[in-house]
Order: C-alpha cells, then sequence, then structure tokens
C-alpha cells in the first residue's frame, strides 16, 4: 500500500460519499413520507452520521491502516465482529456495485433506448477495474472529478432555486409559504418524519469510505480530520439545502410527479436541456460510486487477509502497491449482474438495494460500539488520542438508539420489510462462514 491520496483527493471522496443517486433520484419517496419536514429527517440523520464519522476518525488518526473498521473490531472488539464487519462491508459494497451498473444501463438507455443494459454495465465494469489497477492516485484522481461534478450540479440547482424563489415577485416569507401550506410542516405527523428518517439514512451509505482511505492517505493526521469535519456542513448544504430549496418552490406533493426533482428546476429557469444534463450527472455519480465501491473493496479484502480473515491469496500488491487480487475478484463477482442485465433487465436494481441497505446498519453499529471499547482500552493504558470524539460516550450511545429505531421504522415501510426480514439470516451466513474460517485456521 502506498500513500498516494492528497488531501484535495480525499476532500472530494467525503464529499463524493455523501452525495449519491439517493439523493438526485431517492429524495422524492422521503418527500412523500414527511413532506417539508424531510429537511428535519436529514438533518437529524446527518448529525448522528456526522457523530459516527468522528468515532470512526479518531481510530483512523490514531491507527492509519487500510482495512479501517473490521481491522479496528477485530482488535478492540473481538475475531468475530471483525470477521462480521469487514465480510459485511465487503458484501454491501459488492451488492452496492451491481446496483450502480444496474443504474447506468438505465442512465445510457435515456439516450440509447436500444442499448442492452448488459453492454452497458459491462463496459463501465471493465473501464474502471482498469482505471484502479493502476495506482491510489489514478483512482483518487477519476473521484475528484466525478465528485466535482455532482457537486456542481446540486450547488447550481441551489442557486437556481433561490434565484426562483425570491425572482418571484412575492414577498417575504409569502415566498416560502409552501413550507408550511399544503398540510402544515408535518402534513403526516411525526411518524411519517420518523418513517422517512429511516430511508433517508441509506443516502449516507458509503460515507465511511473516507475511513478505508486513511492507509493511503499522504498526511492522515491532517487530512483525515479535515474531511471529517467538514461533513456536517456538506450534509446541510447538499441535503437539507437542497431539501429547503425544493420545499420552498413547490408544494411538497406535487415535487417530483412530472419528472427528477432536479429536472423540475432547470426546466423552470429555461434550461433546454434539464433532462440531458441531469441524466449525465446521475450517470456520473452511479459510475463514481462503483469506482469507489471497488477501491474499498480491494482493500478491505487485503485488511481481512492480514487479519487471517480471508485468505492470504489477497495479500498480493502489484509493484505500485496495489491489491490487484483484491480488485480483480470483487470485480468478478460483480460480473454477476451483466448476466443478471442480461436476463432480467429492469427488475433487479429494487432488488439489490433492499438486500444492501441493513449491511450499512451493520457497519454504523459495529463502528459505536468499537469505539467504546478502543476509547476504553486507551483509558486503561493511559493513552490520549489526537482526534477525539465529542462527548464520548454519549454520542455512541445515542447513535445505538438512533440505529435501532432506523431498524424498527424501515419494518414499517412496505418497500423495506424484505430488508428487514434479511437481516438476520444474513448474521447467520456471517457466523457459519466464520466458524468454517475458525476450523481451517
Amino acid at each position: 500500500m502506498k500513500r498516494g491520496l492528497k488531501n484535495r483527493h480525499l476532500q472530494m471522496i467525503a464529499l463524493g460519499g455523501a452525495i449519491g443517486t439517493g439523493l438526485f433520484y431517492g429524495s422524492t419517496s422521503t418527500i412523500a413520507l414527511a413532506g417539508p419536514s424531510v429537511m428535519l429527517a436529514y438533518l437529524m440523520g446527518g448529525i448522528v452520521i456526522f457523530f459516527i464519522m468522528r468515532m470512526l476518525g479518531e481510530m483512523a488518526v490514531d491507527e492509519p491502516v487500510s482495512g479501517s473498521f473490521s481491522y479496528y473490531a477485530s482488535k478492540y472488539w473481538g475475531r468475530f465482529p471483525g470477521f462480521l464487519s469487514g465480510w459485511n462491508y465487503w458484501f454491501n459494497y459488492v451488492l452496492v456495485s451491481m446496483a450502480e451498473l444496474t443504474a447506468v444501463g438505465i442512465y445510457m438507455n435515456f439516450w440509447f433506448p436500444d442499448l442492452p443494459q448488459w453492454l452497458s454495465a459491462l463496459v463501465c465494469l471493465v473501464s474502471i477495474t482498469a482505471l484502479n489497477l493502476v495506482n491510489v492516485k489514478a483512482y483518487g484522481e477519476a473521484e475528484f472529478w466525478m465528485a466535482l461534478i455532482k457537486i456542481a450540479a446540486i450547488v447550481s440547482m441551489i442557486l437556481l432555486g433561490l434565484g426562483l424563489l425570491f425572482a418571484s415577485g412575492q414577498p417575504f416569507p409569502e415566498n416560502l409559504s409552501n413550507l408550511w401550506s399544503n398540510g402544515g410542516f408535518l402534513p403526516h405527523g411525526i411518524w411519517g418524519l420518523l418513517e422517512a428518517t429511516a430511508v433517508v439514512m441509506f443516502s449516507f451509505g458509503g460515507i465511511e469510505l473516507i475511513g478505508i482511505t486513511a492507509g493511503e492517505a499522504e498526511d492522515p493526521d491532517r487530512t483525515i480530520p479535515r474531511a471529517i469535519n467538514q461533513v456536517i456542513w456538506r450534509i446541510l448544504i447538499f441535503y437539507v439545502g437542497t431539501m429547503a430549496v425544493l420545499m420552498a418552490l413547490w408544494p411538497w406533493d406535487q415535487v417530483g410527479t412530472q419528472a427528477s426533482p432536479f429536472v423540475q428546476i432547470f426546466e423552470n429557469v429555461g434550461v433546454p436541456a434539464a433532462a440531458h444534463i441531469l441524466n449525465f450527472v446521475v450517470l456520473t455519480a452511479a459510475v463514481s460510486v462503483y469506482n469507489s465501491a471497488i477501491y474499498s473493496n480491494s482493500r478491505m479484502l487485503y485488511g481481512l487477509a492480514k487479519e487471517g480473515e480471508a485468505p492470504a491469496f489477497f495479500l498480493k500488491l502489484s509493484a505500485h502497491g496495489v491489491p490487484v487480487r483484491g480488485i480483480l475478484v470483487s470485480s468478478g463477482i460483480t460480473l454477476i449482474v451483466v448476466a443478471l442485465n442480461y436476463f432480467l433487465a429492469g427488475h433487479i436494481f429494487l432488488y439489490l438495494m433492499m438486500i444492501a441497505t441493513c449491511a450499512a446498519v451493520i457497519s454504523w453499529v459495529t463502528i459505536c460500539v468499537t469505539h467504546l471499547l478502543f476509547r476504553r482500552r486507551c483509558a486503561a493504558e493511559g493513552r490520549a488520542t489526537r482526534f477525539r470524539s465529542p462527548l464520548y460516550p454519549w454520542t455512541n450511545v445515542l447513535s445505538l438508539v438512533f440505529l435501532a429505531g432506523v431498524i424498527f421504522f424501515m419494518a414499517q415501510v412496505p418497500d423495506m420489510q424484505l430488508a428487514v426480514l434479511f437481516l438476520p439470516a444474513w448474521l447467520l451466513v456471517l457466523f457459519v462462514g466464520y466458524r468454517c474460517r475458525r476450523r481451517q485456521g
């Protein structure tokens, strides 16, 4: 492993990790659940995610290793939690990779209706895999520019939306009246807000990638804290800010009914190519997520192999410090989705994402508990850390209670009930895999 990720790479990786297709297209369903209070749902979820990132950041600065929270879970909690968190994270990103490749096929069909979805997925897979095989700097550079496109799209949307609001001819606060009209700020009550909060949490899935990069950051003591501390501002601007503009512009029950909320804004300011611009942005977002998935999966396999929780086969590095075998295996398994898109085009995206959602909660719970044990060990050894998580241990307890609430409210949303039923079965599979690995060891 070589430290080839510069500060600007880490900043954009952190930004890109907080912006995905969930914001561009998934926001419509959360708005339907919560109405204007969807802003509060993103804010509450964002604050908890920031606390979890600070926990991960404290451990990552103290021990900047590849494999991140799987390594910390194994060291401070036990062999099984380390095995569980590492393989769960890898499996989650394999599913996310498959879903994003499927999305690439869907987005390409917008311009080329006759282009087979499996072919688009295959071209993206081969191209991004080849990019990651070069060196870590190639991954960082590609992610820098793709994240920049996503950020530019959101900032433009917010500015154009504000222009529409204050050029409407209505005085303040009437120009913002959609925030409290049409059933009020909480049209479906507190229950609708809490259901929406459970759904929006999965827009934050992947934000913990910044911890995975610690082993290859040029100056982790400086760059990791800077990237993590800015997470809360990014959430406030990109999620809460975007939702505030959308909710103020239109009655909440009209947002996204005709097209994506982003298309609505671009079309209303007279941009004729609004749909094409958005399609390019979401295509970039999908490729960006796949790029990060291949990167993080290969590093997680390398970290698991170092801990003896994966075959030593994955320890082999290229001359440039790249875990080539981890990349090729992860990418090869993802090839399954190319076949699925050939036989089941248009049907698998939702299936993949429903199964992947619970894995994110497992990762966050692991970080919270591991950090509690990490701090206990540090206290016993009289060791001070350099990037302390605020309000320890109360933020850990608050985050765990919040995540338990997420699972509960997921079970109340029909589209997510399958994921909740999948959770105990997946934990059992991981336990059986761990016992088999121990017998082999």
